[in-house]
């Protein structure tokens, strides 16, 4: 099965789990194959561009964001373009190691070979338990693998 546009909902789904397992991987060097050697970023308030951009703005966020924890769904597709709706898991090493989960939404272009050529994200951390302590984390314990196992519907928001 093909990953280049045009998507159809069994690609667009497909595509989704990729990227979802690669950033799960935490390794910016590999995370950045999936994306056009100019390729445009909007990460909440950060706007840059191109491989050596994304390696440094990945390797300053890993550095932050530890025991990260990613999931990843399909929110809508069209031709060359995916919407995802995502919440991770992190400990903040620049807040005392406090865990917090984002949640946020993220636009996606493709190029006609199937490579990322602009990624728009924007999200939100919410502190999790007590100062941080991680009670009510959804995907304590799980590996990459298990992320989808958790059922995640309205009533987590």
């Amino acid at each position: 099965m093909s990953l280049k546009p045009p998507f159809t909902l069994a690609t667009a789904q497909q595509k989704v789990k990729v990227a979802q397992a690669l950033w799960n991987t935490r390794d910016p060097h590999r995370v950045v194959t999936a994306y056009t050697p100019n390729s445009i970023w909007r990460n909440r308030t950060s706007f840059f561009t191109g491989h050596p951009a994304i390696v440094q703005f990945l390797q300053l966020k890993w550095a932050k964001e530890k025991n990260y924890l990613l999931r990843k769904e399909l929110f809508a597709f069209q031709h060359n373009k995916i919407a995802v709706q995502f919440w991770y898991e992190y400990q903040d090493a620049m807040d005392e190691m406090k865990w917090k989960r984002c949640y946020g939404i993220e636009h996606w272009t493709y190029d006609s070979e199937g490579k990322m050529e602009k990624r728009m994200m924007s999200a939100n951390d919410l502190l999790l338990g007590k100062n941080g302590d991680g009670e009510g984390r959804w995907f304590e314990g799980l590996s990459p693998d298990e992320v989808d196992d958790i059922a995640i519907s309205e009533e987590h928001f």
